[in-house]
């Protein structure tokens, strides 16, 4: 199989949000699956999924998988975020 079947598909905005979120001082690692992104912030371990908040509604949604990992792990710190800026916001407000 070669690398373009296998390859993730990754949001446009995803490395537009990982600068961001390195530019306000977090630590930023990527995962892919199930989720786009590890991130730590203020001593705590949170996730992120990645969005691209231009393509519609429809096309933002969760995969089978991911839905499936968000209810599973619910107790714990999971978003999903749609721009640089919203994924600041987040991190910020779990940092506190």
């Amino acid at each position: 199989m070669g690398i373009n079947r296998i390859a993730k598909r990754v949001d446009a905005n995803q490395g537009a949000v990982i600068s961001a979120l390195k530019a306000a001082g977090f630590e930023v690692e990527v995962l892919s699956k199930p989720v786009d992104l590890l991130v730590g912030a203020g001593g705590k371990w949170c996730l992120l999924e990645v969005k691209d908040g231009n393509k519609p509604k429809s096309a933002q949604q969760l995969t089978p998988a991911q839905e499936a990992f968000f209810v599973k792990y619910a107790r714990f710190p999971l978003f999903i975020v749609d721009s640089p800026a919203v994924a600041v916001a987040v991190v910020t407000e779990f940092a506190k």
